[in-house]
């Protein structure tokens, strides 16, 4: 549009010129010095045309090598960038090897080679080439050392992912280092703690990560809940068990898991008195298999008064093998081996358990009957392994319980 109106105004300006030049082309006289010059005023447009034509040529001359080096420089650019596209659909189609020598050789000429020689490090490292993987990262690092951040992450990710666990706590230290609280490097710390089953350091981690991490609801929760776990199996008294359970979010006191730790701690410290009463308490309020299990471990001060809730409890779950296993485990300890036995063989016949097989082996030891244990024995055991093991050629039974006395208690 622009070049017609100019072509239609030059027309126009041509003609109008060639009609007034025609009738008087003028006369111009340039005295210079001793020099005079005369031309007519056409011949005079003439050459001022030509000097502009003959300017704007030298011009064009001039910048043309820095216009060709743009437009290779852009060629290149394009292309890099193509291979940049290609070397990441051969990586995310599997063709790693390929993948990875299109991204090297593209790098030089990307506009991000950060990206490049990042994609380059995943392809060594999914081709299990350690020392080419960290080459890569270094070049990355190198070309761009303010994205370090981005390459150290990306180094401690491989790490994890190979199981090189010193090695990536050292990378994500150097991050902590660069930026404290960074999200993502904490939350790597936080699954870095968790399979090395570093539980001091993961509960030390936990209030940052809850703060500052990008790790969901679901894993914190699946943490926290290991770490006070972890925490109960270690306390050595009454006093650092209330502490560690005073500690512990609310939400988690509603896992059964979790309050079957707290039970399981109060009894292996000696507070069977205190486990008693709570369990008790808290059974009335909530009834729970695993907990019920535990109920049958405490050692009552007072066995009969112990095992007659239990028989409460019994009369309004039956059916119930935890509650069985639990009023046999009593039984035995108020020596009521007939009761423990029918109790044992009811929850057999219900849920056949390693745990419930371990019980009624231990029971017909004590009775005498040492084929008969052993049997229970290999019967659990298999339960344990999967499949049928073979029958124990010997086995020490404990001192055998008189038959009267076994009679008198039935």
């Amino acid at each position: 549009m622009r070049l017609g109106l100019f072509f239609v105004v030059a027309l126009v300006a041509s003609a109008l010129a060639a009609h007034l030049l025609l009738q008087d082309p003028g006369y111009v006289v340039i005295n210079f010095r001793s020099y005079i010059i005369e031309m007519s005023v056409p011949v005079l447009l003439g050459l001022l045309v030509a000097a502009l034509a003959a300017s704007w040529f030298v011009v064009k001359l001039l910048r043309a090598p820095r216009k060709l080096g743009q437009a290779a420089g852009r060629f290149r650019s394009a292309r890099a960038g193509q291979q940049l596209t290609q070397g990441m659909i051969q990586v995310a189609e599997g063709n790693f090897a390929k993948g990875e020598r299109m991204l090297a050789r593209a790098a030089g000429a990307s506009d991000a080679p950060l990206l490049n020689y990042l994609q380059a490090a995943r392809a060594a490292h999914l081709l299990g080439h350690d020392d080419r993987r960290d080459n890569w990262l270094r070049q990355a690092y190198e070309g761009m050392p303010e994205a370090a951040n981005a390459v150290l992450l990306t180094q401690a990710e491989f790490q994890l992912d190979q199981g090189q666990y010193e090695q990536a706590l050292a990378t994500l230290r150097r991050i902590e280092e660069n930026t404290p609280n960074h999200a993502h490097a904490l939350t790597l710390l936080g699954r870095l703690y968790f399979r090395l089953e570093d539980w001091r350091h993961l509960g030390e981690l936990l209030p940052r990560l809850q703060k500052h991490g990008r790790a969901d609801s679901e894993t914190l929760h699946t943490w926290t809940l290991r770490v006070v776990t972890e925490d109960l199996a270690r306390a050595t008294d009454g006093e650092q068990i209330s502490g560690i359970w005073g500690r512990a979010p609310k939400a988690l006191k509603q896992d059964s898991g979790l309050v079957e730790a707290y039970f399981m701690a109060l009894l292996r410290v000696g507070q069977h008195a205190r486990a008693e009463k709570e369990l008790t308490a808290r059974l009335r309020r909530h009834w729970d298999g695993r907990l019920v299990r535990v109920y049958g471990m405490i050692s009552s001060d007072n066995p009969g008064k112990h095992l007659k809730q239990a028989e409460q409890w019994l009369a309004m779950h039956p059916d119930d093998p935890d509650m069985l296993l639990c009023a046999a485990r009593l039984c035995l300890k108020n020596e009521l081996w007939g009761k423990a036995r029918s109790y044992l063989e009811t929850v057999i016949g219900l849920r056949p358990t390693p745990e419930v097989y371990q019980e009624y082996g231990r029971l017909l030891s004590r009775l005498g009957e040492a084929d008969a244990a052993a049997e229970a024995y290999r019967t659990g055991l298999g339960l344990v392994s999967g499949q049928p093991l073979p029958a124990i050629p010997h086995l020490k039974t404990e001192r055998p319980i008189r038959r009267s006395a076994l009679g008198a208690q039935q």
